[in-house]
């Protein structure tokens, strides 16, 4: 992309203020610049001007309409454009105090309305039962147990996928709470149900590989790490046999997680901590899932309720 030196140095000093600062993962520091780098492109080709920092000065309303206009007309959707703006407005905040200039324009642009996606959990019985599947479909035994206590892990302890695969032999055999580090390195402790301990004590006792302390957890078939593609693809698997939709992801099962939980009683900020999130915000999603179970029971118990009308 056609963009001046001052602008990449400015781009590259935000990022590693962003990583070595907020701790903001690898992951999302490469969204950080592919959103922003797209940004400053459009940006010298609009003014033709590619020296110096002076064009990131000049934008004005009128021009952060047009960028937005150009990436609707690139086929960008709208909640993927919010999510560019975002990363823009950041390193606009960033920029304009080190370098003194207004950053107004681009900070008050509005963000484009999409309709949020709620949490796709499975039912308890899905759940429960896609576990068991995708045990009984492995071809080897060791793979079968691996993929279950990843499995038991996700929906037993509200972990995310690279978290449990992040696990090393040296968190074996597992207690009964264990030190996560989550997105941004924030770290949580988890409990650990019974039934997850004993599905990786399974797995431990099963799989062939020598484990050294520092060693993954959970192996690939060549005794490498594993990978969350195999996982997935295991799922895939199971859920077509099981005839569950396309929301049936390793991600699925955290939100089965915090739904149950919530739909058991737990409380939202009980289920903020065990699920890392830095905002209760992103947790409360979890009740617009629950709504509906929520109001069969208002309906069915309450004294106002429809049942007691």
């Amino acid at each position: 992309m056609l963009i001046s030196p001052a602008c990449r140095d400015a781009l590259e000093g935000w990022l590693t203020h962003r990583k070595s600062l907020d701790g903001v993962a690898e992951n999302t520091i490469e969204a950080y610049r592919s959103d922003v780098l797209g940004f400053l492109s459009f940006i010298t080709v609009h003014f033709g001007d590619s020296t110096g920092l002076a064009p990131l000065a000049r934008v004005k309303p009128t021009d952060m309409r047009a960028w937005m206009a150009h990436e609707r007309k690139r086929g960008v959707a709208a909640r993927s454009l919010a999510r560019e703006l975002s990363s823009v407005k950041s390193f606009y905040r960033w920029l304009a105090e080190r370098e003194g200039f207004e950053p107004t324009a681009v900070l008050a642009t509005r963000s484009p309305k999409f309709q949020k996606k709620l949490p796709r959990p499975l039912a308890e019985d899905a759940a429960r039962a896609m576990i068991d599947t995708v045990e009984l479909q492995a071809s080897k035994d060791w793979v079968a147990v691996r993929d279950a206590a990843v499995l038991t892990l996700l929906y037993g302890c509200g972990l995310r996928i690279s978290e449990a695969l992040g696990l090393k032999f040296s968190d074996a055999p597992l207690p009964d709470v264990i030190r996560i580090t989550g997105k941004g390195g924030k770290e949580r402790i988890v409990p650990v149900i019974g039934p997850a301990r004993v599905a990786v004590d399974r797995y431990l006792a099963a799989q062939p590989f020598p484990m050294l302390p520092d060693d993954p957890l959970f192996r690939g078939a060549r005794g490498g790490a594993l990978s969350p593609r195999l996982i997935a693809k295991a799922m895939e698997n199971a859920r077509m046999q099981l005839g569950l939709p396309a929301t049936a992801t390793p991600h699925a099962m955290r939100h089965s997680f915090a739904t149950h939980l919530l739909e058991a009683g737990g409380d939202l900020r009980a289920i903020q901590e065990l699920l890392g999130h830095a905002s209760l915000s992103t947790t409360q999603a979890y009740t617009a899932v629950d709504t509906v179970r929520l109001m069969e029971v208002y309906n069915n118990a309450h004294p106002k309720g429809l049942k007691h009308g």
